[in-house]
């Protein structure tokens, strides 16, 4: 049987980032380096879905077996995770990263072109379609924040699962 709890650890990037932070915090509205709090001010009457996205580390390994290379932070992740099969949550799961801080699942990010200037040909690694041609995004998971805090590279990530029924993630 599987493990009710996924956990593993977190690393801490940003799109804007040389190499990945040594902490970060997290906000109310999201991270103290973070793209989409912007989106409040796009229309502030709509919820922001997409305060942290995070991203699990396996993904860099799927796409380097294509000859694509790609580091912590570099597709525009906040947080990198390990051991944790992030599309596959449900949504409602609440990640607790290192000491105090709670986020909740959103929903899938959904990559845009963007992804193609980074690395021609990255964007159809990270969307692709599934035997029965549904879409199938692998580009990590949107959340907000419940609680902040302070998070480290190596920190813990566990995964407190919702209630059933669990509803499968989709594209916020």
């Amino acid at each position: 049987m599987a493990d009710p709890t996924p956990s593993g650890r977190v690393g801490v990037g940003s799109p804007y980032a040389e190499s990945p932070h040594r902490e970060t915090r997290i906000l109310p509205c999201g991270l103290t380096v973070c793209q989409y709090c912007s989106r409040m001010a796009q229309d502030p009457t709509r919820p922001n879905l997409r305060q942290v996205h995070l991203m699990h580390e396996e993904l860099f390994t799927e796409v380097g077996e294509e000859g694509f290379e790609v580091a912590p932070g570099e597709l525009g992740e906040n947080i990198t995770t390990r051991g944790v099969d992030l599309p596959a949550l449900p949504t409602g799961t609440l990640p607790r990263l290192g000491d105090s801080a709670v986020l909740e699942v959103t929903g899938l990010r959904n990559p845009c072109l963007q992804i193609d200037l980074f690395q021609d040909g990255l964007l159809k690694q990270v969307v692709g379609r599934d035997e029965a041609g549904n879409i199938v995004r692998k580009a990590g998971i949107m959340s907000v924040v419940r609680e902040g805090g302070v998070v480290r590279p190596g920190d813990t990530i566990r995964a407190e699962l919702p209630s059933e029924p669990h509803r499968p993630l989709e594209r916020v």
